[in-house]
């Protein structure tokens, strides 16, 4: 179970993880080593995934996203996995959804333009059976953030501080 002091571990890190050890330790009211051993702690449970480098779209010429609505009639195991393999084969695919409702998979996908993404979708349709696929392009980004909220922790009663 997690704590308060963890929980503001983990929203500092969420905004900033090369923040040196010392800094989170400081912003929490710890001494380093005891900060250190929580974010290890973290890190082993698997509430820290890892940590990465969040990069410019435009930088690195993907500023185009697209949502692509994915309908199937296949719903065996066999043909998910072999769907899944096959969607962690194009690099362009960033995020991956099972859905509930009308449409059985969710992709987010990103390219440098409307060209990249038709031959990534003619890839795509030749690889696999797919009853229909409907995609969306995204206008204009309004929020994007990786940090989860934290409020919905459930907090160890015993470590209250």
């Amino acid at each position: 179970m997690l704590d308060r002091l963890d929980r503001k571990i983990l929203s500092i890190l969420q905004e900033d993880a090369t923040i040196p050890v010392a800094e989170v330790a400081k912003r929490v009211g710890l001494s380093t080593t005891p900060c250190w051993r929580r974010i290890q702690k973290l890190e082993e449970d698997g509430v820290i995934l890892r940590r990465v480098a969040l990069l410019d779209p435009k930088s690195v010429n993907t500023k185009v996203t697209v949502f692509v609505s994915i309908v199937t009639n296949q719903h065996s195991e066999e043909w998910l996995r072999r769907f899944a393999e096959l969607i962690r084969e194009f690099p362009e695919v960033v995020e991956f959804y099972r859905m509930s409702g009308q449409v059985d998979y969710l992709l987010r996908v990103v390219v440098p333009d409307i060209e990249a993404y038709d031959a990534f979708y003619k890839r795509l349709i030749a690889k696999i059976d797919i009853s229909d696929v409907s995609s969306a392009f995204a206008m204009e980004q309004i929020k994007y953030t990786t940090a989860l909220p934290l409020s919905y922790i459930q907090l160890d009663k015993d470590k209250q501080l």
